[in-house]
């Protein structure tokens, strides 16, 4: 894509526009994981983005969880007339970024492994736009995690095991909604590597 100039603002470059929202990648000089989420009420969290702890009943026999309860939780507000329940397995150190949805809401609920998790704002007009979120989540941190159209979304799966994520969508799964951007994108300039502190 070429480059669009924005009035006030580097350079960027437009992934798309649909129904007024327009989506650019607004590009990071310095190459690393962007602001660390630690908490669900974090300040640096992406605008729209929001995040719950899982509530796990666990018992002698392992646990249960519930992945989502309609108009409660993180999907109060959120059409469910269309409503996708999916499941990914991803093997030990797989990335799969960074996809994008003009208009599909996902709610991601790590249920397995550990995964570290890519969010990048990619909304012209958001007040957080060319923020960069890492949360790590999964059987360490069970979190719930509300990502809303036009934030950019990704993972990389940590440790020694596959990992399960299980997802919802507030639509049927639509190709000409999703955009993709490669996980190694020189704008995003997201470290995946191990960060050796």
């Amino acid at each position: 894509m070429s480059g669009v100039a924005r009035a006030g603002a580097e350079s960027s470059r437009l992934l798309g526009e649909r129904n007024g929202v327009r989506l650019e990648i607004r590009p990071r000089a310095e190459r690393n994981i962007g602001s660390l989420i630690r908490e669900p009420g974090s300040p640096d969290l992406i605008a729209g983005v929001r995040i719950e702890p899982l509530r796990l009943w666990p018992d002698d026999r392992g646990y249960f969880l519930e992945v989502m309860r309609r108009g409660r939780g993180l999907t109060a507000g959120v059409d469910t007339a269309s409503l996708q329940v999916s499941c990914a397995l991803s093997y030990a150190g797989t990335i799969k970024a960074l996809h994008y949805h003009f208009e599909q809401t996902d709610l991601w609920v790590p249920v397995e492994g550990q995964f570290q998790v890519c969010l990048f704002d990619l909304r012209a007009g958001s007040p957080s736009f060319g923020a960069c979120n890492t949360l790590f989540a999964g059987t360490l941190q069970p979190w719930q995690i509300l990502i809303p159209p036009g934030v950019g979304h990704g993972y990389k799966v940590i440790g020694p095991q596959s990992a399960v994520l299980v997802y919802v969508t507030d639509r049927f799964y639509n190709p000409d909604d999703e955009g993709r951007i490669p996980y190694n994108d020189p704008g995003v300039n997201y470290d995946w590597e191990m960060q050796h502190k």
